[in-house]
């Protein structure tokens, strides 16, 4: 039997789903889903009698078995994986034979895959919001499924809603009526006709307006942004143009984009048809619309070649940051490329510093036994898996050499969920002739080593020289020397390059009071509106310890939930002695409104984890 996944019930070897029938109704006053589910299932083994789903705080009221009663059981809970929900089949399976399990389920109030708001935490004001986040292993929080990455279904889906909002779930559309049984509401209906693991079913209702942006393209957001989303993110069409001439061809149809309301916990998550993304982006000058490119790249690496546990994660965000690049490479030359690959290895150097050099979760494929994933994340997976992808592009010949082996890659893989070493035959089997240069890598050490990588890619550092020199001059510069920084230092700099310039000084030791206090004066970042070079800032001077920018970052702590953000504002926050009880109040004050998620990383970081809410 293939290695099981450990962060899942199921038992892909004995049986696997592989279509999904969703009826559900949403339920605001209870916040519930309340519905069936109906899964058909193969067996994969002969004498087949039983099967394990997973499913995490579910109430299951019934188990039919192709319309037949069957017995089932939840075993007892696990910390985070949930409970798994064990059925007795009523009749014996044979190997290649099919059953549809159709399942009576309502999730709960707290479901950790589901954020409900109230009309007042929205935009609007007037209607109620839900939105799902099932990455990683949450969709068993919504239904009972084999949550994981190694099983890819197809779904349909028919949800019903009230009459004034709108659903969307990460399918096609496939029209809307009224609901038979209550003339208030109506029934939306979804079909997704290409295979994807559970983590990928996703699900918004909420008082949304659309705006087209490109052939393929819908921008979908409350009232109060979809305008300015429109604008944000018009380069959509031309990132998917060349994602397609670099990957190939782009195989889901529709490709949507939804702005969430402010809690949601990622910068973007690739729903397939209907990508999610944070308001962190709304820049108003497209700068951070790299996230874009990123979401859009999952739609070959991670949604369509997958990894097939979370331990093999990097090759779902490693290959998509890479192809990222490549589309900014593609939009902005070279150069901005180098810039941005550079970045990425000092925010690696960060996360590092962060969790620890000898942190067993800082290795490319990590151990998950008995480890929540959701703990576990960070920006390894991403950065560490780049710079490896790199490194090799240098290795092998460069870049146009190396895209070669990408779309090789995809095309073996494409409708599978594959582990590292799958990716690795590939690449030796793709650079035959090349196996020698290959023997070179030192596998053990970029694989299952903690820490940075054994070797540094070489990066152009046009862009970023400017960043450095700026960062040194700060860094060295004596109270009498402050005097002599002024607005003229930054005014040629990009908003990519301020993000660079920042970063560079959140890696060295904190700088004086005095030294924030100027750069406020004459550069002041303090009215700027870019999430990323807002966020940096706030840190910078909070470990600074300047206690004007106290009340500043628990603002974007607390108005916002995006946990690259939330979580080190926050952390910085309670290491301040001065803002330390203004942290944990304010975190008790917002805990409520935020993700379920973001809620239980933050409370970790606070030391507040081991209390009763």
């Amino acid at each position: 039997m293939a290695e099981e996944d450990p962060s899942s019930f199921a038992v892909p070897g004995a049986c696997r789903t592989h279509h999904l029938h969703l009826r559900c109704r949403v339920d605001f006053t209870a916040q519930r889903l309340r519905g069936t589910v109906a899964l058909t299932t193969r067996a994969e083994a002969d004498q087949l009698r039983s099967l394990v789903l997973d499913t995490k705080d579910l109430t299951i009221h019934s188990v039919l078995v192709n319309r037949q009663e069957a017995k089932f059981a939840l075993g007892q809970p696990h910390s985070f994986k949930g409970a798994p929900l064990e059925i007795t089949l009523p009749f014996v399976l044979g190997k290649g034979q099919d059953v549809v399990i159709e399942i009576a389920f309502e999730s709960a109030p707290r479901s950790s895959a589901l954020q409900w708001f109230t009309p007042e935490q929205t935009s609007g004001k007037r209607h109620p919001f839900l939105f799902s986040q099932c990455q990683a292993t949450h969709c068993r929080a919504i239904l009972p499924c084999q949550d994981t990455p190694s099983v890819k279904l197809t779904y349909y889906a028919e949800i019903s809603v009230p009459n004034e909002l709108v659903a969307l779930m990460s399918a096609k559309r496939d029209g809307d009526m009224p609901d038979p049984e209550d003339s208030s509401r109506k029934i939306y209906r979804f079909i997704q006709d290409v295979p994807i693991p559970c983590y990928l079913i996703a699900l918004v209702v909420g008082a949304l307006e659309s705006r087209k942006i490109g052939p393929r393209t819908l921008v979908w957001a409350e009232k109060e942004l979809v305008d300015k989303s429109a604008y944000e993110f018009a380069e959509t069409e031309a990132m998917l143009k060349i994602a397609e001439d670099l990957a190939g061809p782009y195989v889901w149809g529709q490709y949507d984009l939804l702005v969430l309301p402010p809690s949601f916990p990622y910068g973007g998550m690739e729903n397939p048809c209907l990508t999610f993304v944070t308001p962190t982006l709304l820049a108003g000058d497209r700068s951070l619309s790299g996230v874009i490119a990123h979401e859009i790249s999952h739609s070959w690496t991670g949604n369509l070649v997958t990894n097939k546990t979370w331990e093999h994660f990097w090759l779902n965000e490693g290959h998509t940051v890479y192809l990222e690049r490549r589309i900014g490479g593609r939009l902005f030359g070279e150069q901005f490329r180098n810039f941005h690959a550079l970045g990425g290895w000092r925010e690696l150097q960060n996360t590092i510093n962060t969790l620890g050099s000898t942190n067993p979760l800082t290795n490319l494929i990590p151990s998950l036994k008995e480890v929540n994933p959701d703990v576990a994340y960070s920006s390894v997976p991403y950065e560490k898996g780049f710079a490896l992808l790199f490194y090799l592009e240098q290795l092998l010949g460069g870049p146009d050499v190396f895209i070669g082996f990408l779309r090789r890659y995809i095309q073996q893989f494409a409708y599978k969920s594959v582990m590292t070493e799958d990716w690795k035959n590939c690449l030796y089997s793709y650079f035959k002739d090349k196996v020698e240069l290959l023997n070179t890598v030192d596998w053990d050490a970029w694989m299952n080593t903690p820490g940075m990588p054994p070797v540094k890619p070489m990066y152009d550092t046009t862009l970023s020289d400017a960043c450095v020199s700026l960062s040194q001059r700060w860094i060295k510069a004596t109270e009498s020397d402050l005097s002599c920084f002024s607005s003229a230092d930054i005014k040629e700099l990009s908003s990519h390059q301020l993000i660079e310039f920042l970063a560079l000084l959140l890696l060295e030791n904190s700088l004086p009071v005095s030294h924030v206090r100027r750069m406020q004066d004459v550069y002041d970042f303090n009215a700027v509106n870019n999430s990323e070079i807002r966020f940096r800032w706030l840190r910078l001077c909070i470990q600074a310890k300047w206690e004007d920018a106290i009340p500043l970052a628990l603002k974007m702590a607390t108005e916002q939930g995006r946990m690259k953000f939330t979580r080190p504002l926050f952390k910085d926050l309670f290491k301040f002695e001065k803002s330390r009880d203004q942290a944990v109040s304010a975190f008790q004050q917002y805990k409520a409104s935020m993700h379920p998620v973001t809620a239980m990383l933050v409370a970790k970081d606070l030391g507040l984890d081991g209390q009763t809410a």
